[in-house]
């Protein structure tokens, strides 16, 4: 799974520099477009990682730093000219897990991306899956989409799971019998449909009850 990167810069020299960068790395890179709306943006989408100026329109990023860590604990690395001590300082009490000043060294500021991503999803093998705004944090048995989150019991979180690795292809009821369950035996047969139905009543709470469609016949698949 690639990680994905916000880009918040108003220089498009800059926004394109990072965004190749970044996709020859292997990284999901999108540069953010309303600068009015960076924060609902960033809510909406849930990128793993967000690279943050501070100088922009509408909004600056000491402001949209502030009202994103109010809201979510997604990682944020302030890229920015403004080096004095009082920018960083202020960056990192407002939430900010990293400064880097320009012009930055590549090679440092993908250091810090890798290490801040690897901190933020891979403590204790915690893993993210995702599909559009839909998230699943495995770590946490949680999903998510824009700012709502439900928690799910096992057999629930691992029924998304199937489905989202599945990528939107049908998923038999025997296949997820026999992950759920190693055996399409001595299972009732609406202990499946059960589970199904109230992993669906989860994701119609925050928004995602669609998604999971039911093929008569043939299984299940997720479509965002």
């Amino acid at each position: 799974m690639a990680y994905s990167v916000m880009i918040v810069e108003d220089d498009k020299a800059i926004r394109k520099e990072l965004q190749a960068l970044l996709e020859r790395y292997g990284y999901e890179a999108r540069a953010a477009e309303d600068f009015s709306r960076v924060v609902e943006t960033a809510l909406e989408e849930r990128p793993h990682l967000v690279l943050l100026d501070i100088n922009l329109p509408y909004f600056d990023g000491f402001q949209i730093c502030r009202k994103l860590r109010e809201q979510s604990k997604i990682p944020i690395i302030m890229v920015t000219s403004r080096d004095s001590e009082m920018d960083e300082l202020m960056s990192l009490n407002l939430g900010a897990d990293h400064f880097v000043a320009k012009p930055y060294n590549p090679q440092i500021l993908l250091a810090k991306i890798s290490a801040l991503l690897s901190r933020a999803y891979e403590t204790d093998g915690a893993r993210i899956l995702r599909m559009g705004a839909l998230q699943l944090d495995l770590g946490k048995s949680e999903a998510s989409m824009g700012s709502e989150t439900v928690e799910l019991t096992k057999n629930e979180m691992r029924i998304l799971q199937i489905l989202l690795e599945s990528n939107g292809t049908i998923v038999s009821r025997d296949n997820m019998m026999n992950a759920l369950w190693q055996t399409d035996s001595f299972v009732d047969d609406n202990t499946l449909a059960v589970n199904v139905n109230r992993l669906r009543k989860k994701l119609q709470a925050i928004g995602a009850g669609e998604a999971l469609k039911t093929k008569r016949g043939m299984g299940y698949s997720l479509l965002i």
